[in-house]
């Protein structure tokens, strides 16, 4: 697949609950290797556009294409065959089970007699582990016991293993101190040189300014315009936000 094919190409997409655009003729893309910011408030639609890509809505109108072929997204589960995977705010993590039982819920290895196979688990846990966040010993403790920065690796490395190609993360950095979010930031980065796409959900422009490429603005289910972070400032995405403005001298996809 060469570097001109989005991984996700959504256009022109819009729904409406009750007679309100929640998401009103939306574009967006999204490239190998490429961290794409949703930036706005709540209620700007950015959640649900890409709710829509998980499968957990149906959009009115509009295409996804992935890989450059249009694609049909009914459910999660039809996400899940475009290798797309989403992990939300919380996580959706098993607080009473370690992390090998985590990244295999409800798709556990079994050994040739029909039994949980932990000792497997554990083996792959660890293997993607140590590509992953190196420094992740806690195998044995339940998650619950894990910091903030440890449960979200767990999370990725759930979504890597079952080979995510395409992830969406919902404010990743959400209630995380400085170090939490550093291990946050090297993750993503660690995902970029794998080829992944990552659409980031975030009200917050500094994380988005960190770890992302290009950012997408939506105001009252309209998309603002999509902009290079490296172009742009803070007040310039604030202007985006707030006003619904776009920056001058600079260039603005959609």
């Amino acid at each position: 697949m060469d570097k001109q094919t989005p991984l996700v190409d959504m256009r022109d997409i819009h729904i409406s609950f009750g007679g309100i655009h929640a998401v009103d003729h939306v574009s967006v893309d999204l490239y190998p290797g490429e961290v794409v910011g949703l930036l706005g408030h709540n209620g700007a639609g950015k959640s649900t556009l890409i709710k829509i890509l998980s499968g957990a809505y149906q959009a009115d109108g509009g295409e996804i294409y992935i890989n450059g072929e249009k694609a049909e997204i009914h459910n999660p589960r039809d996400a899940r065959k475009y290798n797309i995977e989403t992990i939300y705010q919380t996580l959706a993590l098993a607080d009473n089970l370690d992390a090998a039982s985590n990244l295999f819920l409800g798709r556990e290895l079994v050994t040739p007699i029909g039994t949980v196979d932990d000792d497997a688990m554990e083996a792959e846990t660890r293997k993607i582990m140590a590509k992953l966040n190196p420094n992740f010993q806690k195998f044995a403790e339940p998650v619950s016991a894990l910091s903030g920065g440890q449960r979200q690796s767990v999370a990725i490395a759930r979504a890597v293993y079952f080979d995510a190609k395409i992830l969406i993360m919902d404010e990743p950095t959400a209630a995380l101190g400085p170090h939490e979010t550093q291990m946050v930031s090297e993750l993503i980065q660690q995902l970029k040189t794998q080829g992944i796409g990552i659409f980031l959900i975030s009200h917050d422009i500094h994380d988005v300014m960190e770890l992302c490429d290009r950012a997408s603005v939506m105001k009252n289910g309209e998309l603002v315009g999509t902009v290079d972070v490296n172009d742009v400032t803070d007040d310039d995405l604030l202007g985006m936000i707030i006003l619904g403005k776009r920056p001058e001298g600079v260039t603005v996809q959609g």
